[in-house]
């Protein structure tokens, strides 16, 4: 890497870091907000490779239904309570676009691949990272009914630890596979589709996250926090985020394969755009929900 685009990649890191623990810590509407205009961002970075294949997607619909998908989140933090309303407005959106796509596409226009790309993208970007918001209020419920010792840390210090759970092992299992496949990966992982991948890399990823996933889960989680989890059930969340990391990676390389493009935006320097920095999290994100979800079903605790 060179150095310029090092120091620019470092410079965003410096900036952003900051500012994303005070919008996770704020949570609720402001993190829906932020989150939502990542996922319209994200949607219209995905349909600008689409149309370089020569799809048509309807962009607008597209994006104000992925930021739509965030902002139910906001107004319904809880996921239990959002699930009906984010079935109906994935099944409104499919319908609403096949009708659009009669007077905006007719016969000549690609119709169906207008229809299809365009609802993947608002899910695939809104639909995900929706569950940051759930993931940031996943212990608010159990929380507000149980009674907690005098000096432990609010609901909001737990929910930013929780969505720290899934943001630092998918950057753990990044770091760790970047840096051990530059040492040693010589064996690409899946060359078609990332030339750059290694297969000691991705080990490499998987077993950083499943170590400090455990370490966190046991001692942030369980022990500072109170929460019914600990090293074992955190070593196999973290295995679960690390494939799923790079599940999403390969996901967007293999777009932009397709595409024929380097970089999915040019939104931030040195790093690309929203899909380039949010790809993984857009698989982590909900895994994290559901698996922790499903630990502290399993130690009592009612679904968030």
């Amino acid at each position: 890497m060179a150095q310029n685009e090092l120091a620019q990649r470092l410079g965003v890191a410096a900036v952003g870091i900051p500012v994303a623990v005070v919008v996770i810590y704020a949570g609720g509407w402001v993190l829906a907000a932020v989150l939502a205009v990542a996922a319209a961002w994200g949607a219209v970075e995905l349909y600008r490779m689409a149309r370089a294949t020569g799809g048509r997607p309807l962009v607008v619909c597209g994006a104000v239904g992925a930021a739509a998908y965030v902002l139910l989140a906001g107004a319904l933090p809880r996921g239990i309570d959002a699930a009906p309303y984010l079935w109906g407005l994935t099944l409104g959106g499919a319908l609403a676009l096949s009708a659009l796509a009669i007077l905006w596409r007719g016969t000549t226009g690609r119709p169906l691949t207008a229809v299809a790309v365009t609802l993947l993208g608002a899910v695939w970007t809104g639909g995900t990272l929706a569950h940051g918001v759930f993931l940031r209020h996943l212990a608010d419920g159990w929380l507000a009914s149980v009674v907690r010792p005098v000096g432990l840390p609010s609901s909001a210090v737990i929910g930013t630890a929780l969505v720290a759970f899934a943001v630092g092992l998918t950057w753990i299992n990044d770091s760790a596979a970047y840096f051990a496949g530059r040492a040693w990966g010589r064996r690409k992982l899946i060359p078609s589709v990332s030339p750059g991948k290694t297969v000691v890399g991705s080990v490499a990823g998987v077993a950083g996250a499943v170590v400090v996933g455990s370490i966190y889960a046991g001692v942030v989680l369980g022990g500072w926090l109170g929460l019914p989890i600990g090293y074992a059930e955190g070593a196999v969340g973290g295995a679960l985020l690390g494939v799923a990391a790079q599940v999403g990676d390969l996901v967007e390389s293999l777009f932009k394969r397709e595409a024929g493009v380097k970089d999915s935006g040019k939104v931030f320097p040195g790093h690309g755009g929203i899909l380039d920095r949010f790809d993984a999290l857009l698989f982590t994100l909900p895994v994290a929900y559901w698996y922790l979800g499903l630990v502290f079903r399993s130690r009592g605790v009612p679904w968030p």
